[in-house]
């Protein structure tokens, strides 16, 4: 008994932690808690620093906006003052109020609002339905035809810009929006981005859909597009900005004034011998409030279906 009682009371050589299990040491405790506040220490250094770089370049970003806000409540010979005054001297906020009478503003927004929202809606039916096919519907040289469809993203648009002029003018469509509707309805960046969304979503319920007696296009409607939105909204957001922003496109097709996009309206204000920088700024500014409006009311959708339209292939 006596003997047992001392190896039970013996040192432990097992670095404070018993055969059985048990407590670390005192100081086993004290050498973990410094570690894992050396990885605390290392981890909030990382992300000052990853913060600092992302709030640099979020500044750096800012600049030509912060530029332009601040150009629009300026004299027109004080835009491009060296060195450059970003707070003005004095604020003419009358600049807002005349451009509405120099030029149809007001027309211009409207025809570019019609754009974009038609193309628009437009582009996310043909790019779904089309994402569609290429992901979930099985036929011979589906894969192919993707990657030939896929391709023609590297084609620049100024190989087959006077090609498309020529079939616009024979068919008697130049001079209208339906030109560039027409031109802009399809877009192979979409349905690459709707198809990658798409391979995220679970064969197994397009097949129990069939099995119920669905038809491909109610496939589509009824499974396809309620579990799309994130993809959906990027892709409209995407679109609507590419469109709101074309200058290119309305400047081929678009001859009459009445006709013009905000972005060859702003152009009215570039004379012979000189540019009133002021206006421009002032009707860019304008144009950009949309743009902003679209992106607060979609962020959320946006972010996640760009985030998520890649997990697949």
């Amino acid at each position: 008994m006596t003997n047992m009682a001392e190896d039970l009371k013996a040192p432990d050589l097992t670095g404070g932690v018993p055969l059985g299990g048990g407590a670390f040491s005192p100081e086993d405790r004290r050498a973990s808690q410094r570690k894992r506040s050396t990885r605390e220490q290392k981890k909030r250094t990382a992300n000052v620093i990853i913060y600092g770089v992302l709030v640099v370049l979020v500044v750096a970003l800012m600049v030509p906006f912060i530029w332009m806000v601040s150009s629009s409540l300026k004299e027109n010979n004080q835009v491009l003052t060296v060195p450059i005054q970003w707070i003005p001297s004095e604020f003419v906020w009358s600049n807002y109020t005349d451009i509405w009478t120099r030029i149809p503003m007001m027309g211009y927004l409207q025809n570019s609002l019609y754009l974009a929202v038609i193309i628009t809606c437009l582009q996310v039916l043909t790019g779904s339905l089309a994402a569609y096919g290429f992901s979930k519907v099985r036929f011979p040289g589906r894969d192919v035809l993707f990657l030939a469809y896929i391709g023609t993203i590297a084609v620049p648009w100024q190989a087959y810009m006077v090609p498309q002029y020529i079939m616009m003018q024979q068919l008697g469509l130049t001079n209208s929006f339906n030109a560039l509707i027409l031109l802009q309805a399809f877009g192979a960046f979409g349905v690459f981005l709707m198809r990658q969304y798409y391979m995220t979503i679970p064969d197994e319920l397009c097949e129990a859909a069939r099995i119920d007696g669905l038809s491909e296009y109610g496939i589509w409607a009824r499974v396809i597009l309620p579990l799309s939105k994130p993809a959906l909204a990027s892709l409209a957001l995407l679109t609507f900005v590419n469109t709101w922003n074309d200058y290119m496109g309305p400047f081929i097709y678009l001859t009459s004034n009445r006709l013009w996009t905000v972005q060859l309206g702003l152009r009215s204000f570039v004379g012979q011998f000189d540019a009133e920088y002021a206006m421009i700024m002032t009707g860019s500014v304008i144009s950009v409030i949309p743009i902003l409006i679209i992106f607060l009311l979609g962020q959320r959708y946006f972010i996640q279906g760009i985030a998520t339209s890649g997990m697949k292939g």
